[in-house]
C-alpha cells in the first residue's frame, strides 16, 4: 500500500479518536466510534493483518457500534418530570 494513503488513514484515526472524546451528544460519539473502527480495520489491512483487520471489522465496527445505538435508543434523554 501506498505509505500516503497509510498516513492519510492514520491522520483520520487520529482525528475520529479526538472527535469522539470531544462530541457532546452520545448518538454522534457513537457513530464517530464506528468510524474510528472502520478506520482501525484499514490500518491493520494496510499492516497486512487481514485477520486481525476482518475480526475488527465485525466486532468492533459492526457488533460494538450496533450495540451502542441500541442502548443509546432505548434510554431517555428526557427526565419524566
Amino acid at each position: 500500500m501506498i505509505w500516503e494513503i497509510k498516513l492519510l488513514a492514520l491522520i483520520l484515526v487520529i482525528i475520529c479518536a479526538i472527535a469522539a472524546i470531544n462530541a457532546k451528544d452520545m448518538l454522534s460519539a457513537a457513530v464517530i466510534f464506528g468510524i474510528y473502527s472502520f478506520m482501525m480495520c484499514v490500518q491493520w489491512l494496510a499492516m497486512g493483518a487481514v485477520d486481525v483487520a476482518f475480526t475488527e471489522a465485525a466486532i468492533g465496527a459492526g457488533i460494538s457500534t450496533a450495540l451502542m445505538l441500541a442502548a443509546i435508543f432505548r434510554t431517555s434523554r428526557r427526565t419524566k418530570d
